[in-house]
């Protein structure tokens, strides 16, 4: 699974949620749709590259999403 393109989805994704006025909201709801709508894999090959150093060109929402729900999500 191609990371960078893991990344730019969830960047997509991030757009989307970043227009909300309730950032811990905003968070939640990126999160709760990476859970709903992505494959366990993707999530944990998503997880792995922020914890390996390798999540260069993640938005800041992106990242503070799976930071915050980084449980949630495994």
């Amino acid at each position: 699974m191609d990371v960078n393109n893991l990344i730019n989805m969830a960047n997509q994704i991030g757009v989307f949620f970043e227009s909300m006025p309730d950032r811990q909201q905003a968070l939640h709801d990126l999160a709760s749709h990476i859970r709903r709508f992505w494959d366990p894999r993707m999530r944990r090959t998503l997880l792995d590259s922020m914890e390996h150093d390798k999540a260069e060109g993640m938005s800041d929402i992106v990242r503070q999403a799976l930071s915050t729900h980084r449980q949630w999500l495994t």
